[in-house]
């Protein structure tokens, strides 16, 4: 098949970005980039934001599948899902079940715990509850985050037990109840899954280091004092090894398409999964493109991969 051909078959594309969550900056840069790689490559692609738009358009205008660059609330947590289903328009990344749970951290936890995957301790906290003894039970330093932002919206890494309320107040801005999770000190890693079931694999692990150890929201995006090093300087057998738990991660929420997973990387090169992402980042910064880029797979060539496996999942079997 030509690359007018393969362009041809993917009909009309609607990129959708933007959206309403927190992340919405970031979204539109992702789906710009994508939007972008199509059009270089001849797909007749269209931008699409949610949160301007009726998403019942998609149908009227006559799309034949979507390309989901949303991130967050809204777009990765399985309502956008739901609803293209709804109209008919296949559309990249996971489905709505494995959105909805990727995007709840707790969730997520609780899937992994259950088919014996290491994930770091962890509690839920509501408004009331008696801040002063998390550490106690979890340890200091310890983690307080927003269980359904992304991009390190909300987190804190929380030193003493004076800085307990202030963090847990920063997280509730997001959130009703906190999760409260034990601090892994040692290095931070990402993998990219691309693929589905038997088929889905990693590509070369990155590491993450941020200045100070603060891999936040400046640092992840805008900043350019952050490294990352890929492929990750680890030993073949821990780098399989985090590969591997990258991909049980993955499955284990029966996630499809493409993802990216968190993890740490202890002292004694035991891997701990912190969280799932069902709808990566697309932008200069991001770390799928780079973890492509590493395998030998253009920018453009990702985007079409990802594109290529857009699909119904309710009802679609296999």
């Amino acid at each position: 098949m030509t690359n007018e051909a393969r362009a041809a078959s993917f009909g009309k594309v609607a990129v959708l970005f933007g959206g309403r969550s927190a992340e919405r900056e970031i979204s539109i840069r992702s789906g710009s980039g994508v939007l972008a790689a199509l059009l270089r490559q001849g797909v007749d692609a269209h931008a699409f934001d949610p949160a301007q738009r009726p998403m019942d358009d998609l149908r009227r205008e006559g799309f034949d599948r979507a390309f989901i660059a949303l991130h967050g609330r809204y777009g990765e947590d399985g309502t956008v899902q739901g609803a293209l289903e709804l109209l008919g328009v296949p559309y990249t990344g996971s489905g709505v079940m494995a959105s909805a749970v990727a995007m709840d951290k707790v969730f997520t936890k609780r899937v992994w715990l259950t088919h014996g995957l290491p994930t770091p301790r962890f509690e839920l906290v509501h408004r009331g509850d008696a801040l002063r003894e998390l550490p106690d039970r979890l340890g200091l330093p310890l983690i307080l985050k927003p269980p359904h932002e992304g991009s390190t919206i909300g987190v804190s890494k929380v030193a003493g037990y004076s800085e307990m309320q202030d963090a847990f107040e920063l997280a509730a801005k997001y959130d009703d109840a906190v999760l409260a999770e034990e601090f892994i000190d040692g290095r931070e890693l990402t993998v990219a899954i691309l693929g589905k079931d038997e088929n889905a694999r990693a590509l070369p692990v990155i590491e993450i280091q941020a200045p100070e150890g603060n891999y936040d929201y400046h640092n992840k995006y805008f900043g350019n004092e952050t490294r990352y090093l890929c492929p990750a300087p680890l030993p073949d057998e821990v780098a399989a090894q985090v590969r591997a738990v990258s991909v049980q991660a993955y499955r284990a929420l029966d996630c499809e398409g493409w993802a990216r997973v968190d993890l740490m990387l202890d002292r004694e090169n035991r891997p701990w999964l912190l969280e799932i992402n069902t709808s990566p980042g697309m932008t200069d910064h991001s770390l799928v493109p780079m973890a492509a880029r590493a395998e030998g797979i253009s920018y453009d060539a990702l985007v079409l991969a990802v594109l290529a496996d857009a699909r119904l999942k309710i009802g679609a079997g296999a």
